[in-house]
């Protein structure tokens, strides 16, 4: 349900008996400077973040995101630096309360286009000259902006933009009231170009490409030769028709679509080949249970012809980067990291070329001769931060310096161990330690598990969202994120081990990873805890109504009932493919797995958070553990985050939503005074 970090072709649905030595010893140890005190729930929201690196072509510079917190507009705030790849000189590059993002070189690197609302409502693409100056609007598209990509030969920009009529809609509105026809109207998403020389003198609307009501289109890319568009499309913009995706091929002399690969299940980011003769793209090669199976690389000829995987032998789903004269590279993780690795198209040999010390890597791009990495990557002593890398050797430079923000926190240590679950299978989890850890010393424990389910946790220095992991471990508690069965890194068989059985052996990979740490002597089991969002918060509320394991618990938009869920969810294609059917088929796995069927053996005092506007987990969920909890004479409080769907987007509700686990936690847990969760101020504050 939470999308995940790793950029991959993959739609995330749902964000020990025997003790086994420690994978990797992963220690985080103290923050650049002297430790001095925890962070607090203000300073974690406040971190500034990097992102969407990109490399200029001839490798001199680095432009990049940073995403800095702005309280007066309640907003994230990006804006575009630049780093000098020779000096290390930084250099911020765009400015003001409107944010800039998604940078993109022109082929030549005279120009840096990007994304802005600087001109009014909509995003709109603008350039600047990477030495400074006044950016330049270059389109003036009715809807927006959404992607857009520098045509090879610098003369065109290719853009995506809704086919949205706000006139017509208003109109029929002033007539009939506001109404909708469910899964009828879509604003379907279509191709434009611009004419770069003309945009530089006046913004340009731009030239439709495609049109009409057949498919909606997604991700897209140039030929070599600036004549052929490649692109993804679905039927429509649907999260339910995300397996109808197809690739086509535009031809700009006559706007002339042809579909090129059309198989069933999603087949989406086309990439040309450096001679511009054939495509790679992601795939589920006609696999229908696309959700948990491994996707693919796929090669096809773009004259047409039967698509190829070149991935089979590779146990993961690959993140499709590009297409560079020395093959096709891709990211991927791999049990608790992210490499980069390169496949051969022609015989589909894999090699990783990050080092097995690497950073984990986040997002990467090129040069234009292939041969130099531009990337952000974070690892469990640093924050993500921008480096830059020949290809071969692989040897990381960093550019940036976001961990000295951190400078004179006390954190925990990260530490990836593993244990045995219940049936046997070997699961993986992150245990932060306090940084004064005692092994002889009994302390609480808290287990905060991903989504996904096809998600996964990292090392990660710093956990900065919801949960506050560091201020709980400098209180001397133990934090466990697991990476419980369905979890990416894996491979497919693991991922799929919660198929059928969700919940049931989730809760035993919890529930085990909890006996694996009371059994060291480490954990005092009347203090522990657990929590979790979307498919986390799944898990969450499956164990709150059947364990008595936990002294509290926190369920944050999760599923407690797969029948409400399934008729009422945006993306009911998801769980026919993890329980096998709709709940009139098989009514039986709908109650096994689901939290109501054992809502009488319920006593966890649950906290629930959820967002007014879910459509990924219907707020009816929420409301129905509530009333269930409550009828069996359970402690329960409900907040419901104004204004949110399925995730909490905004500082200020981030600051609500983390002092609200913080003061139920902290209550139950360590035995501090409830506050009153109703007052934001003393909820933050811990009073």
């Amino acid at each position: 349900m939470l999308p995940k970090r790793l950029p991959t072709p993959l739609l995330l649905i749902l964000c020990a008996l025997v003790a086994l030595p420690a994978r990797a010893q992963v220690q985080a140890g103290k923050a650049a400077g002297p430790a001095t005190k925890p962070p607090t729930i203000d300073e974690l929201i406040e971190l500034k973040s990097v992102g969407s690196v990109r490399i200029s072509p001839d490798g001199a510079c680095v432009a990049y995101t940073v995403s800095s917190t702005d309280w007066k507009q309640d907003a994230y705030v990006t804006q575009i630096w630049l780093a000098d790849v020779k000096s290390g000189r930084i250099l911020q590059l765009t400015r003001g309360e409107k944010p800039a993002g998604n940078p993109a070189w022109s082929p030549d690197g005279a120009w840096l286009g990007f994304t802005s609302t600087r001109a009014g409502e909509k995003n709109q693409v603008f350039a600047i000259r990477p030495d400074g100056g006044e950016a330049v609007q270059l389109t003036n598209a009715e809807n927006g902006v959404g992607g857009y990509e520098w045509s090879p030969d610098g003369k065109m920009i290719a853009f995506t933009s809704s086919d949205r009529d706000d006139k017509a809609v208003k109109a029929r509105r002033d007539r009939l009231g506001d109404f909708e026809v469910v899964r009828r109207e879509y604003a379907h998403q279509h191709l434009w170009t611009i004419d770069v020389a003309e945009a530089m003198l006046a913004p340009a609307a731009g030239t439709a490409r495609t049109k009409g009501r057949d498919f909606s289109v997604g991700s897209f890319a140039w030929s070599p030769d600036s004549k052929t568009i490649a692109f993804s499309a679905t039927v429509n913009p649907d999260l339910i028709n995300g397996a109808t995706a197809d690739i086509y091929l535009l031809g700009l002399d006559g706007n002339q679509v042809r579909k090129l690969v059309g198989q069933p299940g999603p087949d989406t980011n086309p990439r040309w080949s450096p001679g511009g003769s054939s495509l790679v793209f992601s795939s589920a090669m006609g696999n229908p249970k696309h959700f948990h199976a491994n996707s693919r690389l796929a090669v096809v000829p773009a004259a047409g012809g039967t698509p190829r995987s070149i991935t089979d032998a590779f146990d993961e789903r690959p993140g499709l980067m590009d297409w560079m004269p020395e093959g096709v590279y891709f990211a991927a993780y791999q049990r608790t990291a992210v490499h980069l690795f390169r496949v051969d198209p022609a015989t589909g040999r894999v090699t990783r070329i990050s080092q097995p010390d690497a950073p984990m890597l986040t997002g990467a791009s090129f040069t234009k001769d292939g041969r130099t990495l531009g990337f952000a990557a974070s690892s469990p002593t640093t924050l993500s931060e921008v480096y830059v890398s020949a290809l071969e050797p692989f040897a990381p430079r960093r550019l940036t310096s976001m961990t000295e923000q951190a400078k004179g926190w006390t954190l925990g240590r990260r530490e990836v161990i593993s244990w045995r679950s219940k049936d046997g299978t070997e699961i993986e989890g992150v245990l932060i330690k306090p940084a004064d850890f005692d092994p002889a010393k009994k302390r609480p424990l808290l287990c905060i598990i991903h989504g996904g389910p096809t998600g996964i946790d990292l090392p990660t220095m710093i956990d900065t969202r919801i949960y506050p992991s560091d201020i709980w471990a400098a209180r001397g508690a133990l934090v466990l994120k697991i990476n419980y069965r369905g979890s990416a890194g894996y491979g497919e068989k693991f991922r799929q081990l919660n198929v059928r059985n969700l919940g049931v052996g989730d809760a035993w990979d919890v529930l085990s990873g909890v006996e694996h740490l009371v059994k060291l002597g480490w954990v005092d089991p009347a203090k522990v805890g657990c929590m979790g969002w979307s498919q986390g918060g799944y898990i969450s509320a499956f164990l709150t109504t059947s364990s008595t394991a936990f002294a509290a618990v926190s369920v944050g938009a999760g599923i407690s009932n797969w029948a409400t869920y399934y008729y009422n969810t945006d993306i009911t294609p998801f769980t026919i493919q993890y329980l096998g059917a709709d709940p009139a088929a098989d009514p039986e796995i709908y109650a096994k797995t689901s939290p109501m069927t054992y809502i009488k053996q319920a006593k966890t005092p649950t906290l629930i958070q959820h967002g007014e506007l879910d459509r990924r987990v219907p707020i009816p969920n929420a409301y129905e553990l509530r009333q269930g909890l409550e009828d069996r004479g359970v402690k329960v409080e409900m907040i419901v985050y104004k204004g949110f769907g399925h995730g909490i987007t905004k500082p200020k509700a981030m600051r609500a939503a983390t002092g609200h686990n913080l003061a139920w936690f902290n209550h139950y847990i360590f035995g501090d005074p409830l506050p009153d969760l109703t007052a934001p101020e003393d909820a933050v504050d811990g009073k």
